[in-house]
């Protein structure tokens, strides 16, 4: 009987599960998990791999990550047949030379860190590139960005779109929400980083009475206290609300009852949140920008630009569009959602660590 080849899945940022990072570790796992790969032992990096072991048992081998091994003379001494590097800013590399896959989910680093190729950030993105046997894409966007500031070794590319993180509906009948919900609101979830672009919808609230907006997601950073000065200074506390944080119970309850879900994000690999949205038939209004067309596909409403008043047209009348045709829309949202699948990404990813080892 042939030997297991052994596939190592550098996936310790699994750990920060309310990052679009996090999710897509946990979610691949959770898609591979669902299949079988008898010709081959998968291998799970992670600060708490007993988490990992109780969730996944024995259909992993789990290694126990620790930040000293992104040093070059700590790296791990074990010999792996193909190194996934499942995120393109990972520091951790392996000790020997290896077959290696390089997944990218965007090189924003380029344009809001430095575009100096000898800049630490480029050059540790461009010793990835180099290393690469096969590069896997989430989005077309990610892919051409790419080629657009790096010279990519000619080596075999894929484009694998991630999944939906919502396969499963949680009951919500007994969710009680730490903000308002008395009156009709947009929802928006994500990292508070400024390149999401939260001050644009804030800015159009100025002009909306009749709802409220509730922005979720971690915003101790630098750009939750420029958004809660842009909220305070217009005098909006009774209108826009910051949820911090929140359950997938939460993020569900939020999207099963907004008026619509609204993403004017200006840089985006991928963009998932969109795609939760409209698994719940909501009516989705996105910005134009990078990758997000080719989430929101022609079922979504597009922002080409980010004047308030120009965004609240685009919204309203998106609105009456969808209220006036809603039951057509609601299942062309919901269908448009179904067809990001982790278990079919899951399967892509299988076939090219088979494909390189051959």
């Amino acid at each position: 009987m042939s030997q297991k080849k052994s596939v190592f899945l550098e996936t310790h940022n699994i750990n920060n599960r309310a990052t679009g990072l996090g999710t897509f570790n946990y979610e691949l796992i959770k898609g591979l998990q669902q299949l079988s790969f008898d010709n081959l032992e998968l291998h799970l990096n992670s600060g708490k791999p007993d988490l990992l072991k109780n969730e996944f048992g024995n259909k992993f081998e789990y290694h126990k990550y620790r930040s000293f091994h992104r040093y070059k003379y700590f790296r791990p001494m074990d010999k792996f047949d193909l190194w996934h590097s499942v995120n393109q800013n990972s520091k951790l590399e392996p000790r020997t030379n290896t077959n290696y896959l390089l997944t990218i989910h965007d090189v924003n680093f380029v344009e809001e860190i430095s575009s100096d190729m000898n800049h630490k950030r480029n050059r540790l993105f461009l010793d990835k590139l180099e290393r690469a046997n096969a590069i896997t894409y989430i989005s077309e966007f990610a892919k051409k960005q790419t080629h657009d500031y790096f010279k990519v070794p000619n080596v075999p590319e894929y484009v694998i779109h991630n999944g939906n993180p919502i396969s499963t509906l949680l009951d919500t009948s007994d969710f009680t929400s730490t903000v308002p919900v008395d009156k009709p609101f947009f929802y928006t979830i994500g990292d508070f980083i400024e390149r999401k672009n939260y001050a644009s919808i804030i800015n159009m609230m100025k002009l909306i009475k009749d709802h409220n907006l509730i922005i979720s997601g971690n915003n101790s950073k630098k750009y939750g206290a420029v958004i809660r000065k842009l909220i305070d200074d217009n005098g909006l506390q009774n209108q826009v609300f910051l949820t911090g944080k929140v359950s997938d119970q939460a993020k569900q309850y939020f999207m099963k009852n907004c008026t619509a879900f609204l993403f004017p994000s200006i840089r985006e690999g991928f963009g998932l949140p969109p795609i939760e949205a409209m698994s719940f038939g909501k009516p989705v209004f996105l910005s134009d920008k990078t990758s997000l067309p080719e989430i929101g596909g022609d079922i979504a409403t597009y922002w080409t630009n980010f004047d308030p008043e120009y965004m609240k047209a685009v919204l309203f009348d998106g609105l009456d569009h969808f209220n006036s045709n809603k039951n057509e829309i609601e299942i062309l949202l919901k269908k448009r959602a179904a067809s990001f699948d982790w278990k079919i990404a899951a399967s892509e990813y299988l076939k090219i660590y088979n494909e390189i080892l051959k």
